[in-house]
Parts: C-alpha cells; structure tokens; sequence
C-alpha cells in the first residue's frame, strides 16, 4: 500500500520553514537565509518515508503585505493551504506567539484541512520555555499534534516525517523515487544566486533584487553553462552587488556554482550579470517565472 499527499508548510516569514523542508527531504531544495521573506516562490520538494510520498509546499511567509510583490506571495501561500492535504503550521521557537503567528492561526480558522503545528529553531530555547509554548498552541484547538523539532541539528525531524507518512491518503506516488523537487533547473539556479545575493549584501541591499537564469547550454563533458541575470532597481544597488572592481559579484558567483554544482552534482560554469531594472516588481514576467498571480495581486492593490 503506497501512500502519497500535499503537505503545505505555512508561518510567518523566518520561522525556519525552507530550513525544515531541506531536513525532510534531506536535501537542499529551497533557499535559506537570515533575512525575512526569502522565499518568493511556491517550492515543492518531494521527501520519502517508507512507503509514502511527501510533496512538501514550502510557502511564502505570512506578513502584512506592502508590495505587489508581499501581496502576491501572500495569496500563494494561502492557495497552498487550499491545494493541501495537510498543513504544518511552522512556529519559530525565539519568537513565540507574536502577532504574525496568531494571524496565521486565525487564518486557519474555518478551514477544513488537517493541521498540525511545528515548533522550530528548538535547539535555540530552554525546555521550559518550549513546553509554556506548546501549551499555548494546544490550546488554541486547532492542530492535531504538536511537534518540537530544529532543522538546523535534525532533532525531531524523523519523528514529524514519520507521523506525515502515515496521515497521507492512500494512493500512487506523483513523482519517481529519484525526484527530489518539481522545479526547474533554471529557476533553482536562479534561486541559488539570489540566495547568496542575500546572504553577503543583507545590511546593505534591500528586497529590490531579482534573479533571472537567461542561458542554460549543456557541454559535450557534462558540464553546464549557465548565465543568469541579477536584476536591481537603482544604479547604486548595482554598484553594492558589482563591489570593487567586481569582488562582491565574483564572490557571490563563486558561492552559488559551489552550491548548484553540489546540488545537480555537476560540474557549472556561472556567469552572472547584473542590471538596472527599475520598477521590476511591476513586471508580470517575473511573477509567472516563481509561479506568483501578478493578476490577484494586481486586484488586491486596486481594492485596497
């Protein structure tokens, strides 16, 4: 008997979500960084456990929306709670209860699907602590079960897989056994970049930053050529990413092949541009490339 089901990871943004879908794949299939609001797009890594398959949604962070951009990814993750056949409300363990979780709680409210809830970065609190924070969500009468893990030492990583497998509906696995997420090549070589971009410019470049791969040309020796483009708002933005006389770029360049030729285990050959796109969170282009509604969030800012 084989089972098989959609599991939406929603939270507020920085609860560890992407650091927990890596630990269930057991592989890198989503971006992780310090900086709130990483992930822009809806990213399914597929995760195993006996004989059930796990598609994991790792889901844009609820906030409050600002942007085109904020209103679009929040819409995606509310559509991935819909698409779901079970949710795992991810809460971070240093921050508690604060008001992004109780919105996302309260979002849940009414909904028919499952839930359970995650307490994250567990190996960041005392015991104590977790416990008053597990009673707190216990109480809120809308999970299941509540699980304690860390994705950064895998503690209780096993146990949620586990409890997962056995709570998918019966049925055949959507994807090979090999298949360790449904996104593209290009798009994941896109986000690698733009995960280093965050990583070594987050004090001094804001989210006016996107990653586009524009080549993707396939060597005779099994290499790959890929060529990408980072695009920012403003001229001065484009002088932080280049950095004297390149560095920074050469730096960032030279990070993401690492982590793309580590994760296609492949050898890459990056080339990264950079470019002074203003306005480019008004472009539909990029939104159909992460898989975003520009539309439902073209008319959630005209109702607004």
């Amino acid at each position: 008997m084989t089972r098989c089901g959609y599991v939406a990871l929603l939270g507020a943004a920085n609860v560890g979500k992407s650091t927990l879908a890596n630990a269930l794949v057991g592989a890198k299939v989503a971006i992780v960084s310090a900086k709130a609001q990483t992930t822009r797009a809806r990213v399914t890594g597929i995760a195993i456990s006996g004989e059930s398959q796990l598609v994991l949604l790792d889901l844009p962070g609820i906030f409050a929306p600002r942007r085109r951009l904020d209103r679009a990814m929040v819409d995606a993750a509310w559509r991935g709670v819909e698409d779901a056949d079970r949710v795992l409300l991810v809460v971070d363990a240093t921050a508690g209860l604060d008001d992004a979780a109780l919105a996302a709680i309260a979002g849940l409210s009414g909904r028919s699907t499952p839930a359970d809830a995650v307490i994250s970065k567990i190996d960041a609190v005392k015991r104590p602590a977790l416990l008053a924070l597990a009673d707190r969500l216990s109480k809120a009468g809308a999970f299941e079960r509540i699980f304690m893990v860390s994705g950064k030492t895998g503690d209780g990583v096993e146990d949620l897989r586990g409890w997962l497998a056995r709570a998918m509906p019966e049925g055949p696995w959507l994807f090979p056994e090999e298949q360790l997420m449904e996104m593209t090549e290009r798009l994941f070589a896109a986000e690698l970049t733009r995960e280093q971009v965050f990583r070594q410019l987050h004090q001094e470049l804001p989210y006016a930053v996107a990653v586009t791969t524009d080549r993707w040309t396939e060597n005779a020796d099994g290499s790959a050529r890929v060529d990408q483009t980072i695009h920012v708002e403003r001229d001065g933005q484009k002088a932080i990413v280049i950095g004297a006389r390149g560095a920074r770029l050469k730096e960032i360049g030279a990070a993401a092949r690492t982590e793309l030729a580590k994760a296609l285990d492949r050898p890459i050959h990056l080339f990264l541009h950079v470019k002074v796109a203003p306005g480019w969170g008004e472009r539909e282009e990029f939104y159909r490339d992460w898989g975003l509604d520009f539309a439902s969030a073209r008319a959630a800012a005209k109702g607004s």
